[in-house]
């Protein structure tokens, strides 16, 4: 039973709360204070997903998953109703938590499980879901107490969503996105999953800057998730409805880089068989997102320039120049200030690119981001393979968070995938609900390269110590650690980059500026 000064209780607390966040945990402080229970989750209703927005007695990888709805009955149940669900004891319907309550990593014993739809003015706003390791708890708690307590919770929950459309006025994410690449905009890995600090200023820089129709240049390492940020910023500025255009610098021919970005008229080359459309003509009103800037050649650059100075273009072969509306976004893995230093970038493209600079910091300093990534990843990865559930128990969490993660966020998501996948492989049929650790250690997939032996020292860069060339120094080692991994690889660039921590391509690309042959590689 609900005692009534419970209720008084729960309508104070609701009451009380101030901010967003406050509320989203002071609603569920209530409820679990007003019905005795072990792990409480508020989730809201978006579309076909259910998304946690606080919880309490769970494992923190919760908070980055997104339930598919019609993936999980017990979810399906509570949403197709208008009144608490109280699920029997000893039901056989899949738990969605199993494996995620604290404690429990052996996956839930009979409990008793109870949801409660949360409906304003006949809308489904989003559900509350308790669960107690006592079986029967909730059997005996009066209806129309549960009636009261669903009916509150509801209304906090909908006066939390109208402040926050107020304050972040978000009528953006309500509207199409009419842009050339949508799918990869509405793709799914496109949230920015995280709430460490340095990912809220990264958040309130690009509040800041995205509404300004600033140049902005993306700087950060590879994995990080530049690409992401870009089009985070394209979705909050003011051009959201028309294109953003990806181009990668690092992928276009050096002959063909004018063409790629201005267009060319039919016979303007040889090839050019019919005239071709540029980059910034498509982008036109909308966004232009430069990404790998730092790998133009410098006789790109020029051209570059000018057409960001003037807003002009002239295509490949035509005498007319064409004016063009683009916001320009570029995005880097290298130290742009020492590539102008060393005169590998123009110092007037550089300042024009980067009136915001804005920093995307690597996965080693979002500390608590680790757990929600890898829940992130664990949902998608669930329905990718067809999976009722894949979990991650105390160690592999531990070991999640202790690594450094040197190739980011990628590389969290890829020993995810293969984690995943041997887990997959090796479960016997009909067993879905997994651990990724119950197969081995997490080791297996995140190791460290063996280490090599210290390259030594030739006389040739001795020399160079001596005469204090760092340049020279520091590239004929990068030079002799790329052979030695290419010997160690047997010549496959793969596997090279693995032992060095990189990227393939821009291992291709470093190999190149130092003068090893990658032609006759195998890759």
């Amino acid at each position: 039973m609900i005692a009534s000064d419970n209720l008084l209780r729960f309508a104070l607390d609701l009451a009380s709360s101030v901010t967003l966040e406050d509320r989203f945990e002071r609603l569920i402080r209530a409820v679990r204070a007003t019905i005795e229970s072990d792990a409480v989750v508020l989730l809201v209703h978006q579309g076909e997903h259910l998304q946690p927005l606080a919880q309490q007695g769970l494992v923190d990888d919760v908070m980055g998953r997104r339930f598919v709805i019609a993936e999980h009955p017990r979810f399906a149940a509570i949403c197709d109703s208008y009144q608490p669900v109280r699920f029997p004891t000893g039901s056989t319907l899949p738990d969605p938590y199993d494996g995620m309550v604290a404690g429990h990593d052996d996956g839930l014993p009979v409990h008793a499980c109870m949801g409660i739809p949360l409906y304003v003015q006949g809308k489904l706003l989003g559900v509350v879901t308790l669960d107690s390791m006592t079986p029967g708890v909730f059997d005996d708690i009066d209806s129309r107490a549960l009636d009261i307590v669903a009916t509150m919770a509801a209304m906090s929950l909908n006066t939390a969503m109208l402040l926050d459309r107020l304050e972040q006025k978000s009528k953006h994410a309500q509207n199409l996105l009419v842009e050339l690449n949508e799918e990869a905009l509405l793709k799914e890995g496109s949230d920015m999953v995280g709430n460490s600090q340095s990912m809220q200023t990264l958040r309130q820089n690009l509040e800041l800057v995205a509404p300004a129709d600033l140049a902005v240049l993306i700087e950060g390492e590879t994995g990080v998730g530049k690409e992401l940020v870009a089009r985070t910023l394209h979705r909050l500025s003011k051009r959201a409805q028309a294109p953003m255009v990806y181009v990668n610098c690092a992928a276009i021919p050096e002959n063909l880089i004018e063409s790629e970005l201005f267009g060319h008229v039919k016979g303007a080359f040889t090839g050019a068989d019919r005239d071709r459309t540029g980059k910034f003509t498509l982008a036109n009103g909308g966004t232009l997102f430069l990404d790998e800037i730092g790998e133009l050649p410098l006789e790109a650059q020029g051209s570059l320039l000018r057409a960001i100075q003037n807003q002009e273009i002239q295509a490949v072969g035509k005498d007319t120049v064409e004016y063009v509306d683009v916001r320009i976004v570029a995005a880097t893995n290298r130290n742009l200030k020492q590539e102008v230093a060393e005169k590998r970038f123009r110092a007037d493209l550089y300042h024009r690119l980067s009136v915001f600079p804005i920093t995307v910091p690597p996965l080693r300093e979002r500390q608590g981001d680790v757990l929600l990534l890898a829940g992130f990843f664990a949902e998608q990865l669930r329905r990718k393979f067809g999976l009722q559930q894949i979990t991650l128990s105390a160690s592999a969490r531990q070991q999640l968070q202790q690594y450094p993660w040197p190739g980011n966020v990628r590389e969290l998501e890829h020993v995810l995938s293969r984690a995943a996948l041997l887990a997959k492989q090796h479960t016997n049929q009909g067993i879905t609900c997994i651990d990724v650790t119950h197969l081995s250690d997490l080791d297996a997939f995140i190791a460290e390269p063996e280490p090599w032996d210290t390259p030594a020292i030739s006389e040739d860069e001795k020399d160079a110590v001596e005469t204090l060339d760092l340049k020279q120094v520091t590239e004929a080692y990068q030079r002799r650690l790329i052979q030695r991994a290419l010997d160690q690889s047997q010549l496959n660039w793969s596997q090279a980059a693995r032992l060095l921590s990189m990227d393939r391509a821009n291992l291709v690309r470093l190999a190149k500026r130092l003068g090893i042959e990658v032609t006759k590689q195998r890759s």
